[in-house]
């Protein structure tokens, strides 16, 4: 991307982070109940000495049975996150265990964010993390749809970076979800043979789809998954060793498929094909009760759809159609039900109230 290109992009993003930023201080969202821990839980005691316990990074860090959870937060989903946050919280049987990561646009009021996470959940231990939507605003190609274009959506490549070494495992959740199960389930799921990353797998969808057929008729390229069985998998749900990523350096094989995508165009759908290229026949299945997917519709219209087959543990409005949106405009869809007991968005009536 020239110079230029990029810079305009980085003032177009600051702009609308004000703007969206005004428009989340007008919000009022409630306090979310809180949530205790069964009495077989196992103690995450915080540090004894005082000094360790101011010390933000050790307070996350101090012991190994802690669930983590990584997600991104910023004004357009916010509504969205407080929902997924309230929906793992109120689901688990050890609440008090999770820690939460956001991942935060840098040029976005993360005072403001912070707030408003801390009033609806006084008791939740978390931390915000400055992401530099710079490093991946030179790297975004236009893709089919302008929300999967926000550089926020490719802070999931960084998380290694981000978040402090300390933290070995990761549950990466998008914003537009809801868990009804315990997460404490999925964030056990073994990584076996050396997996970097754990997803529910979705082979009976056509792969070839998500590159360009100037892809596939590259000799060099198409040879990317050689001795792999590579399967589509969503990357809004994914459990993630840290300690492995960050040995292999996947952070850079990511950005180098970027970087090539900008030279010659290998695919159309956003953050997602890195993933694949990197990742795709080298992951660790997970259960599709995990990530039943698709609800916001496709790319396009967002139409309603219905669940998979079997069981579910999380449902997902991954597309167009965000369900608060379509509630809002009184045009919900019927699983939409299903999420909005999780808003905590407080209406006149009950500030009035």
């Amino acid at each position: 991307m020239p110079p230029g290109v990029a810079f305009s992009t980085i003032i177009l993003i600051l702009l609308v982070s004000i703007i969206t930023v005004r428009n989340v201080s007008s919000l009022h969202f409630r306090e979310a109940p809180k949530f205790y821990n069964s009495p077989n839980c196992p103690s995450i005691a915080p540090p004894l000495s005082a000094e360790a316990a101011a010390d933000i990074a050790s307070s996350i860090c101090f012991n190994s049975e802690a669930v983590h959870v990584a997600m991104t937060l910023d004004a357009a989903y916010l509504r969205g996150s407080l929902a997924a946050v309230l929906s793992v919280l109120q689901h688990s049987s050890c609440p008090e265990n999770i820690v939460f990561h956001f991942a935060a646009s840098s040029v976005a009021d993360t005072a403001v964010l912070s707030r408003t996470i801390s009033r609806s959940f006084p008791y939740l231990q978390f931390r915000m993390y400055p992401f530099d939507v710079s490093a991946a605003a030179g790297l975004i190609s236009t893709s089919i749809r302008a929300a999967l274009d926000c550089p926020l959506n490719y802070a999931r490549n960084y998380l290694a970076d981000l978040l402090p070494a300390c933290i070995r495992k990761v549950v990466y959740l998008d914003s537009d979800l809801v868990l009804v199960d315990d997460i404490a389930k999925l964030a056990a799921t073994p990584l076996p043979n050396g997996a970097v990353l754990a997803a529910p797998e979705y082979c009976n969808a056509n792969f070839t789809t998500y590159f360009t057929p100037t892809f596939w008729s590259s000799p060099s390229l198409s040879l990317t998954f050689a001795n792999r069985k590579p399967c589509y998998f969503n990357t809004g749900v994914m459990v993630i060793d840290l300690q492995r990523w960050r040995a292999g350096d996947y952070t850079t094989k990511i950005v180098e498929w970027m970087e090539l995508q900008k030279r010659m165009r290998i695919y159309e759908l956003g953050s997602l094909p890195p993933f694949l290229l990197v990742f795709a026949g080298n992951i660790a299945p997970v259960d599709h009760r995990w990530n039943q997917h698709g609800l916001g519709g496709d790319n396009f219209n967002g139409l309603c759809r219905n669940l998979h087959p079997g069981p579910v543990s999380l449902l997902h409005w991954s597309g167009k159609g965000k369900p608060w949106a379509r509630l809002d405009s009184n045009r919900p869809c019927p699983l939409d039900a299903l999420w909005a007991p999780y808003d905590l968005l407080g209406t006149s009536y009950f500030l009035e109230s």
